[in-house]
């Protein structure tokens, strides 16, 4: 008995072997497969690669900072387009609100380094002085770094000073600099003649003041910058054919100070609403001047105008 129990153990255990052997070398072949399949999607992908065109990095022009500002035509985007992507967006800053809408990315060599946003409602919804413009610059992980502003009551105050002709005032708010950035279109301006902005920058007390001039031969909104000498140090190079704007802008180097690049930028952003601004501020206007508007200043753009000695 002890013998046949011993036989059956021997069986059990050589069957035992006889399966863990089989279940071994079906283990070895399918990894082996594995391996040989994974090796065939390597080298598909290394051919493929080496079949592709390596990218030509986008050439530098020395003695000159470039950006690119491309408006997109639709809200289908990666920064606004998905499930409670503005809730996180707004999460990510406090200077992006419930009514910012994205419209244009910022290109600095090749690479997406900004966007530019605006209130949408503060511009379609509101009516009258409440009807402002709000521009605002993120960086490309949504972190704010300025703000213009319209300012309706200085624009109307210049705009009643140019007998009607709209002027429009904007402030720009830099981020951690000290002092505001005023950008002004100018009042001295003749029918069918290229408008002037004008605007400085103040730095250890000593301002530095440009003036964007629009081209003579303008079709798709060329300016070029000036310094204080009437030398032209920048070029705005506007793109004909799009449906909402792009603008390619060349800055000599010796001038391409960060707060000027802001100004620039921004200003990208104001010129696709330059012309119905310009429209608003005359039809505000007209309506003060025959008494149909009572004057009034919006709260946000009010605080603006706060004397920063008042007594708090």
């Amino acid at each position: 008995m002890a013998d046949g129990s011993r036989t059956i153990d021997a069986e059990a255990n050589a069957a035992a072997a006889e399966a863990a052997r089989e279940a071994r070398a079906e283990i070895l072949e399918k990894a082996d497969q594995e391996k040989l399949n994974l090796d065939k999607v390597k080298a598909a992908d290394a051919k493929k690669a080496q079949s592709k065109k390596p990218a030509k990095p986008e050439k530098k022009n020395p003695g000159w900072e470039e950006f690119k500002v491309q408006f997109w035509v639709t809200n289908f985007n990666s920064v606004e387009f998905g499930l409670y992507k503005k809730s996180r967006n707004r999460a990510k800053s406090r200077q992006f609100s419930s009514d910012m809408d994205v419209i244009a990315e910022i290109i600095e060599g090749g690479m997406r380094t900004g966007l530019l946003g605006y209130r949408e409602d503060l511009w379609k919804a509101n009516t009258g002085m409440d009807k402002r413009l709000v521009f605002k610059l993120f960086t490309d992980s949504l972190n704010w770094r300025a703000t213009m502003d319209l300012m309706v009551g200085r624009s109307l105050q210049l705009t009643n000073g140019a007998h009607g002709m709209p002027v429009t005032a904007f402030s720009v708010n830099t981020g951690d600099h000290e002092n505001m950035v005023y950008l002004e279109r100018s009042a001295h301006k003749w029918p069918f003649m290229p408008e002037d902005f004008s605007f400085f920058l103040l730095e250890g007390g000593r301002p530095t003041f440009y003036r964007l001039r629009q081209d003579f031969i303008d079709i798709g909104g060329d300016y070029t910058l000036y310094d204080e000498q009437g030398k032209p140090v920048g070029y705005l190079d506007g793109a004909i054919f799009t449906i909402k704007g792009r603008w390619k802008v060349r800055v000599r180097k010796e001038h391409a100070d960060p707060r000027l690049m802001m100004v620039l930028k921004l200003f990208c952003a104001m010129l696709a609403f330059n012309r119905p601004a310009r429209r608003h501020l005359r039809r505000i206007y007209k309506d003060v001047r025959s008494g149909k508007l009572i004057p009034k200043i919006e709260k946000q753009e009010a605080d603006l105008y706060m004397n920063p000695r008042r007594v708090r």
